[in-house]
């Protein structure tokens, strides 16, 4: 099977400014959808493009510690992490830099690179997934046929089979035509839900949204499937 690991993205030629920092870390702060503003320092370098064991990545923890000195960010930490916020002063750099044009672009963002990856991986791969799921699906009918019938483990193994292809196909249909490209403006949080759902009984609701539980995640679709792995 191809390999799950993200694409690379192109590096920059140069350090990042101060403001392309403080804009990363603004646009990490949407991203992160939790209920507090500050990012890791891991985060950061991810928005900038930069691999995070690397001589860049070291570069861009400095410039932090400078932008706080100058107060521009507002260090804090969680459980013994170091976190940084952007201040009054940052935000007000940022939004200059951004009327005045002198705002370089961001790399590509990680969510949206996570959904360009996953939809080259469901092209490539949807094909085989279907192709799977039809041998299981026959080599399901040869046991109902089986003279003397199959064994029960026969059956508990082939329940097994079949959810796995079935599931993994699932997967990669909705990364390919039912994942909705990510808007930058807000993070692209996976909700398990669908539209029009909300008129179905509660419970049921529930199990559609377990069944959907980890469907972004290709890494899952690595996991042993008997003949079609």
């Amino acid at each position: 099977m191809p390999s799950r690991d993200p694409e690379p993205r192109a590096r920059p030629a140069e350090p990042p400014s101060d403001e392309l920092v403080l804009a990363a870390i603004e646009r990490a702060e949407r991203h992160r959808a939790r209920d507090h503003a500050d990012v890791p320092g891991w985060a950061i370098v991810e928005h900038l493009g930069v691999p995070r064991r690397s001589s860049a990545a070291r570069g861009v923890r400095a410039r932090l510690d400078a932008l706080e000195t100058d107060g521009s960010l507002l260090r804090a930490r969680r459980y013994g992490v170091a976190m940084w916020a952007l201040t009054g002063r940052g935000r007000r750099r940022v939004r200059g830099a951004r009327r005045a044009g002198m705002l370089p672009t961001l790399p590509e963002s990680p969510q949206h690179l996570a959904w360009r990856n996953a939809r080259t991986a469901a092209t490539q791969e949807i094909e085989r997934f279907e192709r799977g799921l039809r041998e299981g699906l026959e080599e399901t009918a040869r046991l109902l046929e089986a003279d003397p019938p199959a064994a029960s483990d026969a059956w508990f193994e082939a329940a097994e089979s079949l959810q796995r292809r079935a599931w993994r196909l699932g997967s990669a249909s909705y990364c390919l035509r039912e994942w909705p490209e990510p808007d930058d403006e807000r993070a692209d949080v996976d909700d398990r839900r669908a539209p029009g759902e909300e008129r179905l009984d509660p419970r049921e609701q529930a199990r559609r949204r377990a069944r959907r539980r980890g469907r972004r995640n290709t890494r899952l679709w690595q996991a042993g499937t008997g003949s079609s792995s």
